[in-house]
């Protein structure tokens, strides 16, 4: 029997582990309120395309050869709708990308403001600390530089006699 830890797992399901309940039992009553609630909302929604497609393959067969007759008063000025319909689409996009945007930065500057000061005591403390420990290892070092100093001169003063 194979140990479970060395047991290989199929490539693309570690991102279904916290979907799935770890332990037996089946799903929970949330997960079940979910399928029963989205299964037949997403049912009817692809129902609604699937006839809104087939009415729109259905309006152009019928309205292309009125467009084909009247193209050369329709198709600029279907044109020109069209583009101002893209435009004003595009505005709000581009507006409403902006205000989220801004809003977001609201958000996280009021965030960060509360936040701000603390990050900065701990960044003083930690730099004092550090500034503490400098100096401690350049006093240990200036000491034993001095005792060097000191054992090569008395190795010195005593050759000479």
């Amino acid at each position: 029997m194979a140990d479970p830890q060395h047991q290989q797992q199929r490539p693309g399901l570690e991102g279904f582990k916290g979907v799935l309940p770890e332990k037996g039992g089946g799903p929970t009553t949330s997960q079940i309120i979910a399928v029963v609630t989205l299964l037949p909302l997403s049912g009817t929604l692809l129902f609604l395309a699937g006839i809104t497609l087939t009415g729109t393959l259905i309006g152009l067969a019928v309205t292309t050869p009125v467009f084909v007759i009247c193209s050369p008063v329709l198709v600029p000025a279907a044109l020109v709708i069209g583009l101002a319909v893209v435009g004003f689409l595009a505005s709000g996009a581009f507006g409403i990308t902006a205000l989220s945007s801004l809003s977001w930065m609201a958000n996280y500057l009021r965030e960060m403001r509360g936040k701000l000061p603390q990050q900065m005591e701990q960044a003083k403390k930690r730099m004092q600390e550090t500034a503490g420990q400098m100096g401690q290892k350049a006093r240990e070092t200036g000491q034993a530089v001095q005792s060097r100093a000191q054992e090569g001169t008395r190795g010195t003063e005593g050759g000479r006699t």
